[in-house]
């Protein structure tokens, strides 16, 4: 796999946002389990010491649980984060794939949990949690 490569079953992400822009080309791919948020780190994804930079990683690892509860509900809510929690276990490097695999754990009439573990090139460098209040969407 070149540092280009989009690998297999990942697809232009299907959901955009002003946060997310600068970061584009985002991609995503859903499973049973949840929603996976992927892209190609590149030098806009560092921080000063050239190293991803974890904010980058906690954005996306809450963007990735989200999407992976509003699976989990049939996409008919909407769904705010009530907290986020993220470990760093390890670093991603320029060209790496970054991939955020989100997973709904248990989904209610107000409230999500998920997780999810953030790999670069298969290699774990992050776990998350988040808890999610689930609001109903308007017409």
């Amino acid at each position: 796999m070149t540092s280009t490569d989009i690998p297999a079953g990942f697809e232009p992400h299907f959901r955009k946002a002003p946060l997310t822009d600068p970061w584009e080309p985002l991609y995503s791919r859903k499973t049973d389990n949840g929603v996976t948020v992927g892209l190609r780190l590149a030098k806009p994804h560092t921080n000063a010491r050239g190293l991803i930079h974890g904010g980058l990683i906690a954005a996306l690892a809450d963007a990735a649980m989200g999407y992976s509860c509003a699976q989990a509900t049939g996409w008919t809510t909407s769904l705010v984060t009530i907290s986020l929690s993220v470990d760093y276990v390890g670093a991603g490097e320029i060209g790496q794939w970054l991939a955020v695999e989100g997973e709904a754990i248990k989904t209610g009439s107000t409230i999500c949990f998920a997780q999810c573990l953030a790999k670069a090139d298969g290699a774990v460098i992050a776990r998350a949690s988040g808890t999610f209040r689930v609001v109903p969407k308007k017409g």
